[in-house]
């Protein structure tokens, strides 16, 4: 009898164990991966149609090819409108390009104050975020530092690393640090730009001569990764224009393997 309550004891042990374990086991569910279409919200003067920075834009102005790479590794992409906590919760990584000014939509939808507490509520529950910002004068500064400035970083309105005509050498970097994003990449490029000021946790990723040009941040449980360019739309991916030494496109494949890595897994 002692040997027969004894075995049970062992086997409710052991599946107690077992349950722990599983309980503890942390898996990535999908990624689903939200592009702003509320802040940039362009129409194309020729066609009238929505444009400049979407999935859906498969023009040289669009990011269809970016998409694809978040696709190929298992993403599901969406566009989003206003950011609320609602249409956040069902994102892990938030993109946001290039804010309009009035030149590029006459009512602009800045971004306000509601706009950012929610935005960084979510990015310190977990939330991945990368800016995708312009230079001057092409990119709202005011209400995108509002928010970035959470972050430990303002944009600055400047225009670096200017590029005339076909001198696409003028965009050239190749004094690449070893980060994640540059990783088998030797160079990229990236013109007209907006620079950084950070403060707190904000770390350089990109420098220059002492000027920063990418930065990234822990935030709570979440991550955020900034650039000061829209950088990776299709006209800049491939080599329809640029040169075949430049790889913006390996440096694309590692931002979306290093965005997709930042997302916390779940306990199962």
């Amino acid at each position: 009898m002692k040997n027969i309550v004894s075995s049970k004891i062992k086997t409710i042990l052991f599946f107690s164990v077992l349950v722990s374990l599983f309980a503890s086991v942390e898996v990535k569910a999908q990624v689903n991966v939200g592009l702003d279409h509320w802040f940039n919200n362009e129409t194309s003067p020729k066609t009238g149609q929505p444009f400049h920075y979407l999935w859906s834009d498969t023009t040289l102005n669009g990011y269809s090819r970016f998409g694809a790479i978040f696709e190929k590794q298992g993403a599901a992409i969406s566009e989003i409108k206003k950011p609320t906590p609602q249409e956040l919760a069902k994102l892990n990584i938030y993109i946001i390009v290039d804010p309009d000014t009035t030149s590029e939509n006459p009512k602009p939808n800045y971004i306000e104050k509601d706009d950012a507490d929610a935005i960084v509520k979510w990015v310190k529950k977990g939330g991945v975020l990368i800016f995708l910002a312009n230079d001057a004068p092409n990119c709202e500064f005011t209400h995108l530092n509002q928010l970035a400035g959470n972050f430990g970083f303002y944009f600055n309105h400047v225009t670096m690393h200017p590029v005339t005509g076909k001198n696409y050498e003028m965009g050239a970097f190749t004094n690449l640090p070893s980060h994640p994003l540059f990783k088998g990449v030797s160079k990229i490029y990236l013109k007209e730009i907006s620079t950084f000021k950070l403060w707190g946790n904000a770390k350089p990723v990109l420098e220059e001569n002492g000027v920063v040009y990418m930065t990234e941040v822990q935030f709570g449980k979440g991550y955020v990764l900034a650039i000061g360019d829209p950088w990776i739309y299709n006209e800049y991916m491939d080599h329809e224009r640029l040169p075949a030494s430049f790889e913006n496109r390996k440096a694309a494949e590692n931002i979306v393997s290093l965005l997709i890595s930042k997302v916390p897994a779940k306990k199962k």
